[in-house]
């Protein structure tokens, strides 16, 4: 049996995806760019497709790999691939909720005391003159994690976890998520909001921990920021497209919201061009301290990077030599 990860995020071999697998399959990676990257005898002989998301999992990619049984996402966010068509073939498509949790909460944790404690801009400072600089910074957006409301749109794992990580800092913590059950969110001690906007006005800290859907495109735009406090700030670690990021400029240029930590954007890598990353690089006064960017990392840790290759593996080749199916969406 062959499984076929087409393209990888990673430099070398399938090390530990084949350590799971054994002798039962081989391991075959490409860090292609485009389906053509890789031979046609390598998409037909192929059981199983590990994606990462540089290439959608569509129609073409199936119909290239005709024989394939089990297509998994290395990855929680399954959006790159089209379910419903690979529902229509009998591939089973799943993905790997459990590998990134630790990683991307304390991450969007991180991101938020890098804006409230003035981490970054006061390094940045010092970098650029350690005598005059020496000094602690004024401004607004450095505050106190304790006593303050950290607001959590959608209360999943990744979600649960980063609000047990602002609660343990002395953080009142609220969420909005329609499918979380009732009950839930007394077993963690979060405050449970009925609809987006009135979460967003009551949080000074919003972090978002959605999937990407059709219902949560976007669901960060004009309209929703307009509900969110001056002095907040928004943290997304999920899906880029699930915030409006144009909005986000103007909502920060007119002091609409306070700052902005995103690991995550609609376009990755993006336009350098676009007004966000100019404005950056020519440190435009409403960017300074308001705005850090990190580059889709947040789940990246090598113990977490291991998790999630090992995970994927078991899952698909658990499934292929026993028809046992775990995690499928």
């Amino acid at each position: 049996m062959l499984m076929l990860m087409p393209d990888a995020r990673f430099d070398g071999s399938a090390e530990f995806e084949q350590a799971v697998v054994g002798d039962r399959a081989e391991v075959r990676v490409y860090q292609a760019e485009n389906l053509d990257d890789i031979p046609n005898d390598v998409w037909q002989a192929t059981d199983g497709l590990m994606v990462w998301g540089r290439l959608p999992c569509n129609t073409s990619m199936l119909d290239r790999a005709k024989n394939c049984r089990i297509v998994i996402r290395m990855g929680v966010g399954f959006d790159v691939i089209d379910i419903e068509e690979a529902g229509k073939r009998g591939i089973a498509a799943c993905n790997v909720p459990d590998y990134g949790t630790t990683d991307v909460a304390d991450h969007a944790i991180g991101l938020m005391l890098g804006l409230t404690r003035g981490i970054v801009r006061h390094h940045t400072a010092l970098v650029d003159n350690p005598v005059a600089k020496w000094r602690a910074i004024d401004t607004p957006i450095v505050r106190r994690a304790r006593g303050s409301t950290f607001g959590i749109v959608g209360c999943g794992r990744i979600g649960t976890a980063a609000g047990l990580r602002a609660k343990a800092l002395g953080m009142h913590v609220l969420f909005y998520d329609p499918y979380m059950p009732d009950g839930g969110d007394q077993s963690v001690g979060f405050e449970r909001h009925a609809t987006l906007e009135e979460l967003l006005g009551n949080s000074d800290v919003v972090s978002v921990h959605t999937p990407l859907t059709e219902e949560t495109r976007g669901i960060i735009n004009r309209t929703t920021l307009s509900c969110m406090k001056r002095n907040a700030i928004l943290i997304n670690t999920s899906r880029g497209e699930v915030v409006d990021l144009d909005a986000v400029v103007e909502a920060l240029k007119v002091d609409r919201i306070a700052a902005v930590g995103l690991d995550v954007l609609p376009k990755e890598p993006p336009d350098p061009n676009h007004p966000l990353f100019a404005a950056l690089k020519n440190r435009e006064e409403w960017t300074v301290g308001r705005v850090i960017i990190t580059p889709h990392a947040a789940w990246y840790s090598p113990a977490g990077a291991r998790d999630c290759r090992e995970k994927a593996a078991r899952t698909v080749i658990t499934y292929l030599t026993e028809g046992k199916l775990r995690n499928c969406v």
